[in-house]
C-alpha cells in the first residue's frame, strides 16, 4: 500500500484514532437466515425438479433448451464431455444433497430410480477422476445417508447396501485404470473393456494431471472400509506415494501434468488451481478420514512451500517448480477459490480471510468468478459454469469466524444466480461473465455442491437431522462418515514409505488447532478485508448508479461519518476515498480525485478529507493524557511504570488524587465476555483481561458485577508496544456507560507482558492505577522507602532472581534516585504484611548468621543489578514526562 501511495504525491493521507470495533458488521437474525434458507431450498427445486421433468435419465441438463445432454447425441465439448457416462450423472450426484436439505422423501425415491434405471457396464470411455468424485462419490455418499436414515427407523428400512454394491462394482471398473508401472492411473478408462485392447479406445494417454491421479484416495478408501477389500485404498495410496517421491525436492511443490509411465513432470508450473488443487485437498482430508499421520505429514511439508512461494496475500500465483521464485503466470483461475477453505480446515485463518475477500470483490465486480483473471482483476477468461467452490470457502470462514459478513456473501451469490443465471428450466451456465450471455449446460456439481454449502451457510443446528461435523466433505461434498478412521482394514503395502528424516515432528503440528483461539477479535477479519477491497476497487473500478453529489451540501460530512456504515463507505468510494482499518485499532483515509466517479465527487472527497482532518486536530486536541500502571509491591516499590491507555467511560483517574490501587488478578475467562467465574478472586482486585472477542464496556461491566475494583485490558496483538504503536481510547459500546464507574485501562502486549511475568515470578502483584507515575513517598505515605525495601528484604527466605526486573526493563519508571536490594518474600506472608510494610521488623521470622551473610551477598548482586537497570530506566523516565506532557 505504501508503494502504491508513493506514486500518487497528490494524494491526501488521514489517520483517525477510531477503535476497530467500530467496524463490526451487523448480526443477521433467525428470521433473515430462515428466509434465505427457504429460498436456497426453492432455488434447489428449480433446479432438480427440472433436470427430473426435462433430461432425467440423462446425465445432465441443458438449461436454456429444456432437454437433457446425451453424450453422441450433442456436438461434442472436448474433455468435459468425459464426465458423461449414460449413469445418470445428475441423479447420483444429487442424492446426499437430498438428505441434507431435509428431502427424504424424494431420496428414497432417488434411490429406487438409480438401483432400477441405472447401468454402469456402458462401452463408453469416461474420465476416471471425474467418475471417481462425482459418481462413486456420489454412491457412497448416498450409501452413508441411506445408512442413517435406516438406523433411525423412519425411511430406507428396507435398504440392504445395494448402493454400496453399485459403489463396488464402480470401483473395479476403474481399477484397470490403475494397471500402470508407476501406479498413476490412466486419465480415461472404458467400463466396459477398461483400457487395454482395441475396444477400449482409450489407453494410449501418457500423461495425466496431479490432481486426477492425486484425489481418489478419499472414495477408493472409504470403498476399502465400507466393503472391507483393501485393493482400492492400496491403489490409491499407491498413486499418492509416487506423486510425493516425484515432487521437486528443493521447492517441495508438484508440477501440473506428470508422465504416468516415466514420472517426469510434463508441465512444471505449480499452483493451487486447475491441475493440482484437489491433490492437496485430499493429502489433509485423507489424514482426516483414515487417520494415518504420514497424509498430514506430507500436507504440512507441501503448505509451508505453498505459502513460501506461492502465496502471495491475497493473490494465489503459480511459479516454476525449480525456480519457486519465478512467477509462471500473471493470471488466477476460479478453482483456487476452494483453498480459503481448505486453510480454515488446516487452521490458518488470516490467509483464508484475505484470498477470499479477493475472491469476493472479484465477484461482486463481474457476478461472478470468471474462469480466469488477472493480477489487477480483469476478466482473462470470461466463462463460469456455476463453480461451487467459492461458496464453499464462504460456509468454511463463516463456520470458523461467526463472522456475519460471510452470511451476506452467501446472499450476495444467491442474488446473483437468481438474477442472472436463472432460466424457466434451471439456472444455466455463464459464458461470458461481461455481456451476461449464457450457456447451454447445468454441471452436476452445482446440484452436488452449491446448495449444500448455502443450505448449511444459513442453517441452525436444528435445521439439520443430523451431525454434519461426523462427516467429512470430498471435493464433490459428498459426505463420508468420519467412523470410517476406526473402520477394520488390511494395511497396504507402501513400497515408496517416505523416510522419517524427510518428515520429522518439525514439519507437521499433530493436532488441529482450534479457530476460535486463532480468531480472537471480532473486529479482525474486517481490519484483513478493507485493505484487499481497497486494492480490488484501484484495480478495476466498476462504475456505480450515479446520483450526482456536490449539488449544494457535501453527500456526507465528517461529523456525521460512521466507519461501520455500508452506506457511508459507498459515498467514500464515490468521492474517491479509501478506508483501511489498520491492526492497531486505527482507521486510514486515503484520497485519490482520479478514483472519484466525476470531478465535482472529487471535489466533495476533498472537502470531506478536510473536514476530517480539522475533526481529528480537535479530537486530539480534547484527547485523554496517557494513563500509568505503576507495581508498587516488591520487588519493584514503584519503579515500575507501565504506559496504559485511558477509556472513555469508566472512573476518570485524572480527577483522582490517589488513583486506585490493588492486587492484580486474571479474570476467568480471560476475555471478559462472559460471566466472571473466579469472582471469589476478582472480587476487591484489578482484573486482568485479553483484548478481543467483545467490546471494551462489556469487559467492565463484567468485571464490576465480580467485584473488582479496576480493570487492566492487555493487547492480544503480539509484540505490539507503547513504543511503536500510539495510545487510543478504549470506546463505548454504543450504549449509555454511566453504570461503569471502575476505572479501565489498556497495556498493549509488551508491557502486558511485563505484568504477566511479574505475576508468574511472585505470587501477588500489587498496581497503583493513576493518570501520572506517583512519587514514591507518596505511595508509601510519607515512609522511608530505602527502609521499606530492607524490612521487606529482611523479612525474605529465598533470595531473588533479578531476571523479573530485568523483563521490565523496557517499561518506564517513576523514579531512579534510590538503590535497593531485591529479594522474594517468603511465600507464607498474607497480603496485609506486603501492603502495609513498616518500618520495623516485629514480623519478620528470624534467621541466623550465616542466613544474613548469604542474603547480604546475593542482596548486593542484585542492588547491583538494579543499579544498572535504573540508570537505563532515566531515559525512559524522560520519555514518559514528555508523552505526559505532550498529551499524545
Amino acid at each position: 500500500m505504501a508503494a502504491h501511495l508513493a506514486t500518487m504525491p497528490a494524494a491526501l493521507f488521514l489517520l483517525m484514532l477510531i477503535p476497530a470495533f467500530c467496524s463490526l458488521g451487523r448480526a443477521m437474525s433467525r428470521d433473515e437466515k430462515q428466509k434465505l434458507r427457504t429460498q436456497v431450498v426453492e432455488m434447489f427445486d428449480h433446479a432438480y425438479q427440472n433436470y427430473m421433468d426435462h433430461a432425467y435419465p440423462a446425465d445432465e441438463l441443458m438449461p436454456l433448451t429444456c432437454r437433457g445432454r446425451v453424450r453422441g447425441l450433442e456436438p461434442s465439448r472436448g474433455d468435459v464431455d468425459d464426465a458423461l457416462g449414460k449413469f445418470s450423472l445428475t441423479l447420483i450426484d444429487t442424492l446426499d444433497t437430498l438428505v441434507l436439505l431435509n428431502k427424504t422423501v424424494e431420496f428414497e425415491a432417488a434411490v429406487r430410480r438409480v438401483l432400477s434405471d441405472v447401468r454402469l457396464d456402458n462401452d463408453i470411455v469416461v474420465s476416471v477422476f471425474e467418475t471417481n468424485i462425482r459418481v462413486l462419490g456420489g454412491l457412497l455418499g448416498g450409501h452413508s445417508m441411506a445408512v442413517m436414515l435406516k438406523e433411525e427407523g423412519q425411511h430406507m428400512r428396507w435398504y440392504q447396501d445395494e448402493l454400496l454394491h453399485m459403489a463396488k462394482d464402480l470401483g473395479l471398473r476403474l481399477l484397470p485404470a490403475f494397471n500402470t508401472s508407476s501406479g498413476l492411473p490412466y486419465p480415461r478408462v472404458n467400463l466396459r473393456y477398461g483400457v487395454r485392447g482395441p475396444e477400449t479406445r482409450t489407453g494410449t494417454e501418457t500423461d495425466t494431471c496431479t490432481a486426477c491421479a492425486g484425489t481418489i484416495i478419499l472414495e477408493f478408501g472409504a470403498l476399502s472400509r465400507f466393503t472391507g477389500d483393501p485393493v482400492f485404498e492400496a491403489h490409491a495410496r499407491r498413486a499418492l506415494d509416487f506423486l510425493w517421491e516425484k515432487r521437486q525436492r528443493n521447492s517441495n511443490l508438484v508440477g501440473t501434468t506428470i508422465n504416468i509411465h516415466s514420472g517426469e513432470w510434463v508441465r512444471r508450473d505449480s499452483g493451487v488451481g486447475a491441475g493440482i488443487d484437489s491433490y492437496y485437498e485430499y493429502l489433509l482430508k485423507a489424514y482426516v478420514l483414515l487417520g494415518d499421520d504420514q497424509f498430514l505429514q506430507r500436507f504440512n511439508i507441501h503448505y509451508a512451500s505453498i505459502m513460501k512461494y506461492i502465496s502471495q496475500p491475497p493473490l494465489l500465483l503459480d511459479v516454476h517448480i525449480h525456480k519457486p521464485l519465478l512467477p509462471a503466470r500473471t493470471w488466477m483461475d476460479s478453482l483456487l477459490a476452494f483453498f480459503p477453505g481448505l486453510q480454515v480446515l488446516k487452521g490458518d485463518i488470516r490467509p483464508a480471510i484475505e484470498t477470499h475477500e479477493m475472491l469476493y470483490q472479484v465477484t461482486k465486480k463481474h457476478n461472478f468468478l470468471p474462469e480466469a483473471f488477472t493480477t489487477d482483476f480483469r476478466v482473462h477468461w470470461a466463462q463460469h459454469p456455476l463453480r461451487p467452490e467459492f461458496a464453499e470457502s464462504t460456509y468454511f470462514l463463516y463456520k470458523a469466524t461467526g463472522d456475519p459478513y460471510y452470511l451476506e456473501a452467501g446472499r450476495t451469490i444467491m442474488d446473483n444466480l437468481n438474477r442472472f443465471a436463472r432460466v424457466p428450466c434451471g439456472f444455466a451456465a455463464m459464458k461470458d461473465v461481461r455481456t451476461g450471455s449464457h450457456e447451454d449446460r447445468m454441471d452436476s456439481f452445482f446440484l452436488a455442491e452449491m446448495f449444500k454449502y448455502l443450505f448449511l451457510l444459513f442453517a441452525d443446528t436444528e435445521d439439520l437431522r443430523f451431525n454434519v461435523e461426523d462427516y467429512i466433505f470430498t471435493t464433490e461434498a459428498h459426505l463420508l462418515p468420519l467412523s470410517l478412521s476406526t473402520a477394520p482394514h488390511a494395511p497396504s503395502v507402501l513400497p515408496n514409505r517416505t523416510s522419517e528424516q524427510e518428515l520429522d515432528d518439525s514439519n507437521f503440528d499433530w493436532t488441529c488447532p482450534n479457530t476460535r483461539l486463532l480468531f480472537p477479535d471480532p473486529a479482525f477479519p474486517r481490519n484483513l478485508r478493507e485493505p484487499i477491497r481497497s486494492a480490488v476497487d484501484k484495480s478495476c473500478p466498476r462504475p456505480a448508479p450515479y446520483r450526482e453529489p456536490g449539488m449544494g451540501a457535501p453527500p456526507l460530512r465528517a461529523q456525521d461519518f460512521m466507519a461501520n456504515s455500508p452506506e457511508h463507505l459507498e459515498l467514500l468510494r464515490r468521492m474517491g476515498v479509501s478506508l483501511i482499518h489498520l491492526k492497531d485499532g486505527r482507521v486510514q483515509l486515503v484520497q485519490h480525485a482520479t478514483q472519484a466517479v466525476s470531478p465535482i465527487a472529487a471535489e466533495d472527497g476533498v472537502r470531506f478529507m478536510q473536514e476530517m482532518m480539522e475533526l481529528s486536530s480537535q479530537q486530539q486536541k480534547e484527547q485523554l493524557p496517557p494513563r500509568a500502571i505503576q507495581i508498587v509491591s516488591h520487588p519493584f516499590f514503584g519503579r515500575v511504570v507501565l504506559t496504559a491507555g485511558p477509556a472513555q467511560f469508566g472512573t476518570d483517574l485524572s480527577k483522582s488524587s490517589t488513583g486506585v490501587r490493588g492486587f492484580v488478578t486474571v479474570a476467568e475467562p480471560y476475555t471478559g465476555c462472559s460471566e466472571i467465574t473466579n469472582g471469589e478472586y476478582v472480587q476487591g482486585h484489578i482484573a486482568l483481561l485479553q483484548r478481543g472477542q467483545c467490546m471494551f464496556a462489556e469487559k467492565a461491566r463484567h468485571i464490576q458485577k465480580a467485584g473488582a475494583i479496576g480493570g487492566i485490558v492487555v493487547d492480544d496483538n503480539e509484540g505490539s508496544s507503547s513504543d511503536t504503536a500510539p495510545l487510543f481510547q478504549m470506546a463505548g459500546d454504543g450504549r449509555n456507560t454511566d453504570d461503569i464507574t471502575l476505572p479501565l485501562l489498556f497495556l498493549f502486549h509488551k508491557e502486558g507482558n511485563i505484568l504477566l511475568e511479574a505475576l508468574k515470578e511472585y505470587r501477588e502483584v500489587e498496581v497503583l492505577l493513576s493518570d501520572k507515575a506517583r512519587d514514591r513517598a507518596a505511595i508509601f505515605k510519607g515512609a522511608d522507602v530505602r527502609q521499606a525495601e530492607e524490612d521487606c528484604q529482611t523479612e525474605a527466605t529465598t533470595p531473588a532472581s533479578s531476571v523479573p526486573i530485568g523483563q521490565a526493563a523496557e517499561s518506564r519508571a517513576a523514579e531512579s534516585e534510590s538503590e535497593a536490594t531485591s529479594s522474594q518474600e517468603d511465600q507464607d506472608t498474607s497480603p496485609s504484611q506486603r501492603e502495609d510494610v513498616g518500618p520495623t521488623e516485629a514480623e519478620a521470622p528470624k534467621a541466623d548468621s550465616g542466613e544474613k551473610e548469604e542474603r547480604r551477598v546475593d542482596a548486593d548482586a542484585a542492588g547491583q543489578s538494579v543499579d544498572k537497570l535504573l540508570a537505563d530506566w532515566r531515559d525512559d523516565l524522560e520519555a514518559f514526562r514528555q508523552m505526559e506532557k505532550d498529551e499524545l
